[in-house]
């Protein structure tokens, strides 16, 4: 996706000029010290590959994606999972396997057996990687020079082929060359044999006749392959043949051309040329195991060529892939493509390579333009894949630019061959590559959308689970919430039709342990049991579906023990539980049931040849609910609503009793019971996870610790927290549940869904409701001592529990009503039910909360913490403690069980909402919590272009506001009118670019739109009432004010994996009452193209159109009425615009950076410094008044500053210094202040390490810049003396053989391209980020190891440093490290 170095040479021109700052910024000490981390590898997938790299019997599927090659495996599920990732300090352009031979068995033992990934990339080498599992990474064997770095369309490389024994290779450029290998024989030199380029290196082009240019391959080169021998053939025939699909320049047609490489002579001869008027050919694919014969794919049909004879290939069959198109259709294409040699060479020359564009990838420069995407008249085969191992007839399944999957069958029954087409397989979007890997499974890449992984099934292909893809990246907001220090980034994803809004924030990763097949269909609850109540791990884990129970022995397999447990098997469990030691109850819809295991379960339980058991059952009813505690079970039923306490009391040996202690009726009936598993211990692990005051320092509520206390939900709705004691039961305190929304309407679906008491500084009551909220009720002050008694309960049929017709006696003679719990946070966590695992049994243990994703609940900072869970939506969840895995979580996902461990260490996990058409800005409304994207490329009647309110938490669009028709989005941002925030939109009414060629701007015209953000309420009158705002008063004025501001965040429940699993809920309201709407204020013509807003100050916002900007206000602060107050003029196109304070910041698309300031007193702008160079600006933001960091549309971010310069005698003519500049290799279309970085408690023990102390803070001008290959990196500023240290070991780490760049490039030149040299470069943090994954010995290694680089010549003579310290580099990139992953 970067440009060509012929479209970049613009930026070059100015490079002299400016050698002068450049020096400057070298020696300057004052700017700011940066280093680069990609936190989020680039999505797109641009090439595929399939062979065994780890071992001889691996399957392995290998992911080329521009700046990184992802290791990944096929599951027996269908789903992909992701090996390793690795980053290549390059950008690939094409890869491919080479299948091991005996030649290569030659070169390494080690590698026997094992395939060979071969990389051609812009460092101008052929990189020949070998997997290391040791490493777990890619390692280079050889690397072979083909040309100078870079990505000049006459370079080699662009293209790879492999012959079939994997004895040859070859490699294209674009256009006009070619280069032929041959492996080596021998066990000793190179891997490579012999090579050729063609046309030879010492031809000029010049010298070149008619003849030799009929002869070669002048000409744009579409596609290549060679075609395989019969074995029978000679050996001194084996000289290898290669396809080559290529356009002369002069032809109106692409034509077919075999090449024979004569080893012996070392020549390569044109062998014939096939030319066949009709649709335009753009592939040659050889048929596998066919010896001669291959498609030629073109527009409109595929050709089967036999190619034995290669000086005579012909066409054998000729496949239509036109089904429904008409002869006329193609017709016309013949005769427009015949008309085209009334053209001049160079047009027809133009004409070939716009047709190659159109069959070729989505242009990454076209994201501005109304449409990226042109289509051809006729379908198009856009990839294809060969079925594996096939026994039986060659198959390939192809996928055609409309999204249709068809299947070829080729036999050769009767000698000649016949192609079959199969009907209609399966139909999405177009792919651009397919892969066919073991198992029947299809590999199917979008390149604008997620991929997927598709079952080849009965002459069907069925999805088993998508592929993310969030590329491009076009816009992304950040929110940070500075209660719990955590941003989290909305991200505009994708084009039309797959426009997606992706949620994007860090959470805990989990390491996964196992995982089942997909077999346990219909879980309804998952639980684990220990044998007695003092033992240190689980024995017993049990499973509940529908009309079932199993019960598994917890180990280092999980056996079905159901029978020596005791469990009735044919019953769905509603809870189960030990009540003491080896007595396991069982509690469904029918009865209670008390069992105890024998050995043959468990090594301690009874020895009997079968369990015994007993059961008890209320009278007439049956079981809803039910819980277990140690020595109390306690149940309720339904219709009538009772609650039942029941004991266990033992009558002889091995034979127990079940007995009703008390039950009372009640007035609602429960919808949860909660009993704590062990009361008042704390737990005594040495993690820092959630560090508690001790036990006895903790002020205990009142009657808590008087019996035994559990918590029930019911349906009034409302939480209670109850103790029984020998007196009987006792109501601690009641929560209402009474929530209403900004309207002041009461939320539905508040029902508890689970409720649970905790501890942290002191006690909650925590419930999950069914609607996907969290609450957390605490003790009024007033009653935190147990001073006095509360009420009792007597043992009587009629008692009630709940209201106001409550029946009790008080033994102190007060008639105190029980305490009223005050709710005092909230949080949504999702849409779905909230259900509460905790990890341990003392009431401080952390918690697990399942809704549409799990999240982690620990103790931290006198609060309880909310961190996201790096895994899959899960249905149930519970601990797993045994002696091999101690701290294990088994998850209940997609019917199947998987075991886990969390580490302490974060990953990004990303969520999707498809919104359709192209998302292309993003802003995040506080007041209404909502976000606000405008989209383009609607399939709507009446609009292509609109602004939407989106509900962050279900992803359901609640409003919409229509642009006219022929009208399209180019900007919006929010800006303050007085005390509200308005929506200030810039679109486009002209169609077809908004810049020359020149960088000018072209003459369009634009439009001006203020919309209000309002809620609108519908009474029973019909009235509609208008709140301009968002808010509950009675948040706002609560004394928790700082507590609701990360408790009510609504928006974290968009946390969830990076992982194929990913689900949207599309089209579900979270309140149906809350209605919005956009309403527009303003409406006026601007004169062009509005592409940039900005707010400026506290009552100004800047506009852009065309090469003009204007500082623009609200008069009287009335959203009705926009005026304009100055105007300045730049030489091109305005392509961003930024503020800081007072400092403007302008960016173009040719000089780079304008700084501006705006005197309100004379109400004019005036330019004070300028870019140093020319610059073609994707986006800038100012982290500072003095300092803007840039990026540019060929891959580089630069940070420009005018702190050391003098504005009032500095000249504004290139006077900004270039401070540092970092190459990507990818286009970062939107940078923000902001970043992942956070605390884990965990963080809080680590901060007496020395190392990095303010390098991590999220508050010192971290940037964060997203790309069009679905990257997100961060740039977090760092200290002098920590820059100088890692620069060290970073000049160290590039040249040593295990950290160096695998595909060959030049690191220091790599990073420094389109750059100034002499600029200092900004640390690369993925290069350091190896250094922890060397061994001790290795590190040392490095770190003594001599420094290489290319400008030491440039230095002054220096004494030799001093050795750099292995721990102090271990300590501040583990704290560098841990803070961003």
């Amino acid at each position: 996706m970067v440009l060509s170095e012929e479209e970049c040479s613009t930026a070059k021109a100015s490079s002299s000029s400016s050698s002068s700052s450049s020096s400057a910024a070298g020696s300057s000490s004052q700017g700011v010290n940066y280093l680069a981390k990609c936190v989020l590898r680039g999505s797109v997938v641009l090439q595929v590959a399939y062979g065994h790299l780890r071992s001889p019997s691996s399957s392995d599927v290998v992911f080329g994606k521009e700046t990184s090659i992802e290791l990944v495996i096929i599951g027996e599920d269908g789903i992909a999972t992701s090996v390793c990732e690795q980053t290549v300090f390059g950008t690939i352009k094409d890869l491919a396997i080479l299948p091991w031979n005996e030649k290569l068995g030659a070169q390494n033992s080690q590698m026997h057996g094992k395939d060979l990934l071969i990389v051609a990339s812009d460092s101008g080498k052929l990189a020949f990687l070998s997997f290391c599992n040791e490493m777990h990474r890619f390692f280079p064997v050889a690397n072979v020079q083909l040309s100078d770095p870079g990505n000049s369309r006459h370079q080699l490389g662009k293209m790879l082929a492999v012959d079939s024994t994997g004895s040859f290779i070859a490699t294209s450029a674009h256009e006009d060359r070619l280069a032929l290998f041959s492996l080596s024989m021998s066990a000793e030199g190179d891997i490579i044999d012999e090579k050729i380029f063609y046309p030879p290196e010492n031809e000029g082009s010049g010298s070149s006749t008619r003849s030799v240019q009929r002869t070669s391959i002048r000409g744009t080169i579409w596609s290549m392959c060679f075609v395989s021998k019969d074995s029978v053939q000679p050996h001194e025939e084996n000289n290898p043949v290669v396809a080559v699909v290529l356009t002369r320049k002069g032809n109106t047609l692409n034509e077919l051309v075999l090449l024979r490489w004569n080893i012996r002579e070392r020549a390569v001869y044109v062998l014939s040329q096939y030319l066949e008027a009709g649709p335009l050919a753009h592939s040659i694919v050889e048929v596998p195991h066919s010896c001669g014969f291959a498609f030629l794919l073109r527009a409109g049909d595929a050709l089967l060529m036999d190619l034995r004879d290669a000086h005579n290939p012909h066409c054998v069959y000729r496949t239509n892939l036109n089904f429904s198109a008409h002869t006329l259709e193609e017709q016309n294409f013949a005769e427009e493509s015949s008309r085209a040699h009334d053209v001049d060479d160079e047009g027809l020359f133009n004409v070939a390579a716009c047709a190659l564009l159109q069959l070729s990838d989505y242009d990454p420069m076209c994201i501005d333009g109304d449409s990226g995407n042109c289509k051809l008249d006729c379908k198009y085969v856009c990839s294809f894949s060969w079925e594996t191992k096939s026994d039986r007839s060659m198959r390939m399944i192809f996928c055609l630019d409309t999204g249709e999957f068809f299947m070829f069958d080729i036999s050769f029954d009767s000698g000649s061959p016949k192609v079959n087409i199969s009907d209609c397989l399966y139909r999405s979007q177009p792919c651009k590559s397919l892969l066919w890997v073991d198992g029947g499974f299809l590999v199917a890449i979008v390149e604008m959308g997620d991929g997927m992984v598709l079952k080849v099934e009965n002459e069907r292909l069925i999805c088993t689970s998508p592929i993310q893809n969030i590329a491009p990246i076009l816009d992304m907001s950040i929110v940070d919430y500075h209660g719990e220090k955590r941003d989290q980034m909305f991200a505009c994803c994708g084009v039309a039709p797959e426009g997606s809004l992706r949620i994007i924030r860090s959470g805990i990763s989990v390491e996964k342990l196992l995982r089942t097949d997909s077999i346990y269909e219909g879980i309804t609850g998952t639980w684990t049991v220990r044998m007695k109540v003092k033992d240190s791990y689980h024995s017993f884990l049990v499973l509940s579906f529908v009309e079932e129970t199993r019960v598994l022995s917890v180990g280092l397999s999980f056996t079905d023990i159901t029978d020596s447990v005791g469990f009735q098997p044919n019953v769905c469990t509603l809870s189960c539980g030990l009540v003491g030691d080896g007595q396991l109850v069982q509690i469904h819809r029918n009865a209670i049931r008390l069992c105890l295991p024998t050995n043959a379960a468990h090594s301690e339980g009874i020895p009997l040849s079968s369990p015994v058991c007993t059961s008890w059952s209320p009278n007439n009813t049956s079981i809803s609910l039910g819980a277990v505690g140690q020595d109390l079970i306690v149940v309720s039923t339904s219709n009538p609503y009772f609650l039942y306490v029941l004991g266990v009391r033992s009558l002889s040996a091995y034979h127990y009793e079940i007995y009703e202690l008390q039950h009372v009726r009640l007035q609602y009936e429960l919808s949860c019971i909660s009993i704590p598993q062990r009361h008042f211990e704390l737990r005594h692990s040495g993690t820092p996870l959630s560090p508690v005051d001790n036990i006895r320092t903790t002020v205990l509520p009142v009657g808590v610790g008087m019996g035994i206390t559990f918590v029930i939900g019911t349906h009034r709705p409302s939480v209670e927290v109850l103790s029984f004691t020998p007196q009987g039961l006792r109501v601690l305190g009641t929560g209402t549940i009474s929530l209403t929304n900004t309207m002041e309407t009461a939320v539905s679906g508040c029902i508890p869904q689970d409720v649970r008491l905790v501890l942290v500084d002191q006690f909650y009551v925590l419930s999950g409701l069914r609607n996907g909220m969290l609450l957390r009720f605490e003790w009024p002050s007033a009653f935190a001592a147990s001073s006095s008694e509360s009420k009792i309960l007597l043992n009587t049929k009629t008692a009630i529990l709940f209201g106001s017709e409550m029946c009790a006696f008080n033994v102190s003679g007060k008639d105190d009503l029980p305490v009223n719990l005050q709710l005092i946070a909230t949080r949504r966590i999702g849409v779905t039910p909230v259900f509460l695992v905790p990890l341990g049994d003392s009431f401080d243990a952390d918690i697990i909360a399942l809704s549409d994703r799990p999240w982690l609940l620990h103790t931290a900072r006198h609060s309880l913490s909310y961190t996201s869970i790096s895994f899959q939506p899960s249905t149930h969840a519970t601990p797993v403690c045994s002696a091999e895995c101690p701290k294990g979580i088994l998850f209940v996902a997609e019917n199947c069980l998987h075991l886990v461990e969390m580490v302490h260490s974060k990953r990004l996990n990303v969520q999707k909402f498809h919104l359709g058409g192209t998302p292309r800005k993003v802003l995040y409304h506080s007041e209404s919590k909502l976000l606000v994207v405008m989209r383009t490329e609607l399939s709507n009647d009446t609009s292509s272009s609109d602004i939407c309110c989106v509900d962050p938490i279900s992803g359901s669009v609640v409003a919409s506001f229509n642009l006219d028709p022929g009208e399209t989005g180019k900007c919006m941002e929010l800006v303050r009118a007085g005390n509200e925030q308005v929506l200030v939109v810039g679109t486009s009414q002209s169609p077809g670019p908004a810049i020359m060629p020149s960088g000018e701007a072209e003459s369009t015209k634009g439009r001006l739109i203020v919309l209000r953000i309002e809620q609108v309420q519908n009474s029973d009158s019909g009235s509609i009432t208008l709140f301009s705002t968002a808010g509950s008063s009675s948040q706002r004025n609560s004394p928790f004010r700082e507590m609701f501001c990360h408790a009510t965040e609504q928006l974290s429940s968009s946390s969830i994996c990076s992982s194929p699993d990913d689900i949207s809920y599309e089209g579900i309201k979270v309140e149906e009452t809350e209605v919005w709407r956009l309403r527009s204020t303003y409406s006026n013509n601007w004169p062009g193209m509005v592409l940039a807003i900005c707010p400026y100050l506290d009552h100004y916002f800047l506009v852009s159109a065309g090469n003009s900007f204007y500082v623009c206000a609200f008069p009287s602060d009335n959203p009705q009425r926009v005026r304009r107050y100055a105007i300045a003029r730049t030489r091109f196109m305005i392509t961003s615009l930024t503020a800081n304070f007072t400092r403007i910041a302008v960016g173009d698309c040719r000089d780079g950076i304008l700084f501006y300031s705006f005197h309100e007193e004379t109400k004019k702008l005036e330019q004070t410094f300028c870019d140093p160079s020319q610059r073609l600006v994707a986006d800038c933001v100012l982290t500072d008044v003095d300092t803007a960091v840039v990026s540019d549309r060929k891959g580089s971010i630069a940070v420009l500053s005018c702190s050391d310069r003098a504005q009032d005698n500095a000249s504004p003519e290139r006077n900004l210094t270039l401070t540092c500049a970092y190459y990507m290799g990818e286009i970062a279309m939107s940078i923000k202040k902001g970043s992942f970085i956070y605390k884990l408690p965990a963080d809080d023990m680590l901060n007496s390490c020395e190392g990095l102390t303010t390098s991590v803070d999220p508050s010192h001008s971290t940037i964060m810049a997203s790309t069009l290959l679905g990257s997100i990196m961060i740039f977090i500023p760092i200290s002098r003396e920590e820059y100088e240290l890692l620069e060290a070991v970073q000049a160290r780490l590039i040249v040593h053989p295990l950290t160096a760049p695998v595909l060959g490039n030049d690191h220091n030149e790599y990073r420094s391209r389109e750059n100034q040299v002499g600029v200092p470069k900004i640390l690369d943090g993925d290069m350091l980020a190896q250094f922890l994954e060397l061994t001790s010995l290795q590190q040392e290694a490095v770190l003594s190891s001599p420094i290489s680089s290319p400008d030491t010549h440039k230095l002054s003579p220096k004494p030799p440093a001093p050795p750099i310290p292995v721990n102090k580099v271990v300590q501040l990139l583990e704290r560098i490290h841990y803070a961003l992953n």
